[in-house]
């Protein structure tokens, strides 16, 4: 993506409230990794650099994923659903994606006993970002 020349996408891409949804899978296993949030600045610096940058609704603030736990997600293709409102970014994942240090956001599964934890941690999110 580094590098490349685009038309102007801007038409093409329905922003909803300024934001599309970014599906974020796993380039190798199609393994959803996590799910969030867009802006166009967001968007533009994800083609630009070729590294996953998102809009924080809580923050209010643009960030690059990994800029604080090094868990980047180089983004390898770029995809957009035929209604132009979600983004599906197919990226090699360094580390784990969630910030519970689980490698999905996605690590808990229903069973008849509620929702249980499928995954094991891989790294420990208290060292990485403090209390």
């Amino acid at each position: 993506m580094n590098g490349v020349e685009f038309i102007d996408i801007k038409e093409q891409i329905n922003f909803k409230d300024g934001l599309i949804t970014a599906v974020v899978q796993d380039f190798e296993t199609d393994k959803i990794l996590m799910v969030a949030h867009m802006n166009e600045m967001a968007l533009n610096k994800t083609i630009e650099e070729g590294v996953a940058h998102y809009w924080s609704r809580s923050r209010q603030k643009l960030w690059k994923k990994g800029e604080e736990s090094g868990n980047t997600q180089e983004v390898i293709n770029l995809y957009l659903d035929c209604d132009g409102d979600t983004i599906l970014l197919k990226v090699n994942q360094e580390g784990g994606a969630c910030h519970t240090g689980h490698h999905t956001c996605f690590y808990r599964k229903l069973t008849t006993d509620g929702f249980i934890e499928i995954e094991e941690r891989i790294f420990n999110p208290n060292e990485v970002y403090g209390d």
